[in-house]
């Protein structure tokens, strides 16, 4: 009997959500059903989903940052296609890898020039522990330094490194020797590092909580500051990178050059995780100063053929469809017009972001009417109000958004950066509505955000 994957798809499309209740984490079936996100997807492309009755959807998710060349990529795919058929030894061990080399000398080329060496992994969370290890090996410190609302993984290490409680939660103690700064602070950062004992400060040069974004002599100082006590400058570009923010590197926007950077997501294409981390030579030649210790950090799988040919087609459709270009315009594009819709919405406090790293920021209002309703849902969970903004955009627009982190009053877009012009018209015509039906009070709207917030309450009450 043959194996099929497809038939496997057919046979069993309607079980999606009974075998995550059954198998998997059934509290994610349960908050898809309650916000209505339970569909049936059957396909993708681009930045298209689509669903079991053909529905298209604009995908403003991308994956959390994965997509960023679109789902399903002809060129990525038929990479990994033709890597499956060349019969290529893969994972010898006692080997090194051709398509590793060319990647790492592919990345580093992209790379401020201090950077000039590779290591790779699986994922974002991966490369932060790495960068954790190397920190401390190379300076010979314990320290590590973070920012209150960052977020770097969720493994032991990365997870040290988290800003937000409710990920840390339960999980303690974590690694000793881990403090937080408020991001955007150079004083307190100063302060952090002025005993001379911190091995690394590790930062996103845009905050993905929040879509928060630096002073602009912010990152300059954090590079001086580091220089001056001796620390290793970590720039967590697992989200922000591969052109994300309309720079190939978000650092590049401020001009600095970091010691390490952390990257993931999009260059694996979406297909197979790609971890990795540019260093400089001084980290490289102290973690592996000799041979008895060339192997001292690794992992199994991550140089493996597949991955490192996802990374390698990735950057190639980067640079042959100018995606760093038309993330940077589309963004702005996007920014520019519903900043415009601003004074005609009270609920809408601002759009930021660099490129399409973008965040829709929603504050109280100042009429009587709305405030009362706005109280009334910040009663019962803060930051629910952007419920009532992503749902209808989701129901009613088929634009797949998310809240841009726990307590915020903050949406978040994060799409493949192929957006067309005509992507860029559905996201502006869609927030205008969904913001627009916010101020109808009393409104359907309002139906919806009053079971949202008795879910809310339900829910901190435990029943």
């Amino acid at each position: 009997m043959s194996f099929s994957i497809a038939e496997l798809f057919t046979q069993h499309s309607q079980e999606k959500f009974e075998l995550h209740e059954n198998y998997l984490n059934n509290q994610m079936v349960r908050v898809l059903q309650t916000i209505g996100y339970d569909r049936n997807y059957t396909r993708a492309t681009g930045q298209y989903l689509y669903d079991q009755d053909n529905i298209k959807y604009l995908d403003c998710l991308s994956g959390f940052g994965v997509f960023a060349v679109g789902r399903n990529h002809p060129t990525v795919v038929s990479a990994l296609q033709e890597t499956l058929s060349l019969e290529l030894p893969n994972l010898v061990q006692m080997d090194v890898s051709l398509l590793s080399g060319l990647l790492a000398k592919k990345i580093l080329a992209t790379c401020p020039d201090n950077l000039t060496k590779m290591f790779f992994c699986n994922s974002g969370t991966e490369s932060v522990e790495a960068a954790i290890k190397f920190a401390r090996y190379t300076t010979k410190r314990e320290k590590i330094v973070f920012c209150e609302h960052g977020y770097h993984g969720l493994t032991m290490g990365a997870l040290s490194l988290v800003g937000d409680n409710i990920f840390r939660e339960g999980f303690g103690p974590l690694l000793p020797e881990c403090s937080s700064v408020p991001f955007n602070d150079l004083a307190a950062l100063e302060q952090a590092l002025s005993n001379k004992e911190v091995a690394a400060f590790i930062v996103e040069p845009i905050q993905g909580k929040g879509v928060n974004i630096p002073d602009d002599n912010y990152l300059p100082e954090v590079e001086r500051l580091c220089k001056k006590y001796g620390t290793l400058f970590v720039a967590d570009e697992v989200q922000t990178g591969i052109g994300r923010t309309g720079k190939f590197w978000a650092i590049e926007h401020w001009g600095v050059q970091p010691d390490m950077i952390c990257m993931a997501k999009a260059l694996s294409g979406g297909f197979v995780p790609v971890g990795a981390v540019a260093m400089t030579d001084r980290i490289m030649e102290t973690v592996f100063n000799r041979m008895d210790r060339a192997v001292v950090h690794g992992s199994t799988f991550s140089k493996n053929n597949m991955a490192m040919a996802a990374g390698l087609a990735t950057l190639q459709v980067m640079e042959d469809e100018k995606l760093v270009a038309n993330s940077a315009q589309v963004g702005a594009d996007i920014i520019s017009s519903i900043n415009a819709m601003s004074t005609k919405y009270e609920f809408l406090k601002e759009a930021r972001g660099k490129g399409l790293m973008v965040a829709i920021e929603f504050q109280a209002p100042t009429s009587l009417k709305l405030k009362a309703a706005w109280a009334a849902l910040e009663a019962a969970n803060k930051g629910l109000f952007c419920q009532m903004i992503t749902i209808p955009l989701f129901k009613e627009h088929h634009l797949l958004t998310q809240v841009a982190g726990h307590g915020m009053n903050v949406v978040k877009l994060l799409p493949p950066l192929n957006l067309t012009q005509k992507d860029r018209d559905w996201v502006v015509d869609s927030f205008e509505h969904a913001i627009a039906d916010t101020h109808k009070v009393p409104g359907s709207i309002w139906s919806l955000g009053k079971n949202l917030a008795s879910h809310a309450l339900k829910s901190k009450k435990g029943t």
